[in-house]
């Protein structure tokens, strides 16, 4: 009722929510949950529990331990943001490296981002950083990290390749 309400105020005093999504057929708001449903998820909060329980698998490139057990990935540093107005939805993790001079920040950020790509299954805006201030070069990582065509390239190579499946694969 109360979205009615708002649409028949904004329609009469020419304003409107700019926190409200809006589709690209018509100008009536609709609500991030609404797309979410689409996609087969309860709400952002379940699609951010589900990224996480990807994400919390992944073992560390040089500890035999997880990046969840490592405390690089948390729950928190997820954030499941508004849909773009082409309807994709838009993701942001973040991740802490054990140490701000971690060599293998980068492959990291690629574990992460390869893990997702393969396990959500509809298109998806992923935005992949480092905490701020945890990382000496975070933001060359930062760029190399969401830049698509480093990524592909980084897969290309069948040695950075191996290290990532290596990284990513399921316990048994």
């Amino acid at each position: 009722m109360l979205s009615f309400l708002r649409r028949i105020s904004e329609s009469s005093s020419g304003t409107k929510d700019m926190d409200a999504p809006t589709t690209s057929r018509d100008s009536v708001p609709v609500a991030k949950e609404a797309f979410l449903c689409d996609l087969g998820y309860l709400s952002s909060e379940d699609l951010k529990d589900t990224i996480y329980d990807f994400l919390r698998t992944i073992r560390d490139p040089e500890k035999p331990q997880t990046l969840e057990d490592l405390n690089v990935v948390y729950e928190e540093g997820i954030f499941v943001q508004e849909p773009t107005e082409n309807n994709v939805q838009v993701v942001r993790v973040e991740f802490n490296p054990t140490v701000p001079h971690c060599s293998l920040a980068t492959l990291i950020g690629l574990c992460i981002r390869v893990k997702i790509e393969r396990n959500i299954h509809h298109r998806l805006k992923l935005d992949i950083f480092i905490k701020k201030g945890a990382h000496a070069t975070e933001e060359e990582i930062n760029k190399q990290i969401n830049d698509k065509e480093r990524i592909a390239a980084a897969m290309e190579n069948p040695n950075l390749r191996e290290l990532v499946e290596k990284c990513i694969s399921e316990e048994e």
